[in-house]
């Protein structure tokens, strides 16, 4: 099994053993050993039981794991849908035999045909985590939760009498033009969006201008989660798209801070476990992608990130994710989110679209000034 072909697996009934080893580029906070907290380790138990040594390269945007990806030397990637399609395309990843996965069939029914990780009836990784991207307000400052997005993208006063303009943060990632689009799909509608990750011309120049009026109103934009946190503590922040991640971290400092989804709804993400094309240890890939599917392990996830497992059966009877966490992480949620996705010049609800390539060199100049 160790000299590894995509036709070797796809004939194999089992998994073989372990390399000993099993390089992953993974999310912050999405693969943890008890370094920060102790109670959070889904690491040291799987090398224990594998003798796969787990090591990993977080990555703070999809363009930086595609690009990691690219450069090689790793086994597997927990991408989002705005990655996953160019990994496939690039064919830097290869389908797995979901036989060799005994949970799958234990995965959530919504997620195990999802567009962003299945392509032409094939299965490139198993899901890990879903969740929404939320906004983070000061509660100091916001009494009340944000009903909207437009204290982000509007000039405005908040409700301590102050502007907004230096206090809020936005996305370092071409990907945010789709949050964007959300906001001006809902109040907007003579724009004619259906889809905020395919905008024709039209609805695209008016998605620049209003991340060009933003460019005013933004202190930072943030990619790096660690980053954020810092600067809701200390430089003033008090709105910003965020992960939950960010959420739960500023609240177990008691922070003041709290999250929500506005009435324009938010965009999302719904995160694959992919097996890499070159992967130098295959088998350990497949044993941590089945690991990773257990309920133990994916409520510890949800619990740590403020993420949705993808085994619902992870919601119940978790001690840190708590039977309530699902819900309150979003798990009721999942027809509300526009869940990230690679724009393509080919698009289902107009025929033809703005590709990412232009989303890339267009948010580099907006966020440039």
């Amino acid at each position: 099994m160790a000299a590894f072909c995509g036709q070797a697996f796809a004939q194999a009934t089992s998994v073989g053993p372990g390399e000993g080893a099993v390089n992953i580029v993974a999310w912050p906070g999405y693969i943890e050993r008890g370094e920060t907290d102790k109670a959070y380790d889904w690491v040291t138990d799987f090398e224990k039981a594998t003798g796969c040594k787990v090591s990993v390269k977080t990555a703070a945007t999809s363009d930086e794991m595609v690009t990691l990806m690219n450069q090689g030397g790793f086994d597997l990637v927990t991408a989002s849908g705005d990655a996953s399609l160019r990994l496939v395309a690039g064919k830097k990843v290869v389908p797995i035999d979901t036989a060799l996965v005994p949970s799958w069939s234990t995965l959530d029914d919504r997620l195990k045909d999802g567009a962003w990780f299945t392509v032409d009836g094939q299965h490139y990784g198993t899901p890990y985590q879903w969740g929404p991207n939320v906004l983070m307000y000061n509660t100091n400052v916001f009494k009340e939760a944000p009903k909207s997005w437009s204290v982000v993208f509007e000039k405005q006063d908040f409700p301590d009498g102050k502007p907004n303009a230096g206090r809020v943060q936005a996305y370092d990632g071409p990907i945010y033009i789709a949050d964007a689009a959300t906001y001006l799909m809902a109040t907007k509608p003579e724009l004619g969006i259906k889809d905020p990750y395919e905008l024709n011309e039209n609805q695209y120049s008016a998605v620049l201008e209003l991340l060009k009026g933003q460019r005013q109103l933004v202190g930072r934009y943030w990619h790096d989660a660690a980053v954020q946190v810092d600067d809701f503590k200390t430089e003033g922040v008090v709105a910003s798209s965020s992960w939950p991640f960010q959420v739960n971290t500023l609240q177990a400092d008691k922070q003041p801070i709290a999250s929500t989804v506005p009435d324009e709804g938010a965009t999302g993400w719904a995160d694959t476990t992919m097996l890499a094309a070159d992967a130098a240890h295959p088998n350990c890939a497949y044993l941590w992608m089945e690991h990773s599917l257990s309920p133990k392990v994916q409520g510890d996830v949800a619990a740590w990130f403020g993420s949705v497992p993808v085994v619902p059966a992870a919601c119940k009877g978790n001690a840190l994710l708590g039977d309530g966490g699902c819900a309150t992480n979003g798990f009721d949620n999942f027809s509300k989110i526009h869940f990230w996705k690679t724009p393509v010049a080919k698009c289902a609800s107009q025929g033809t679209c703005v590709p990412y390539s232009r989303w890339v060199t267009d948010y580099i100049a907006v966020m440039g000034g």
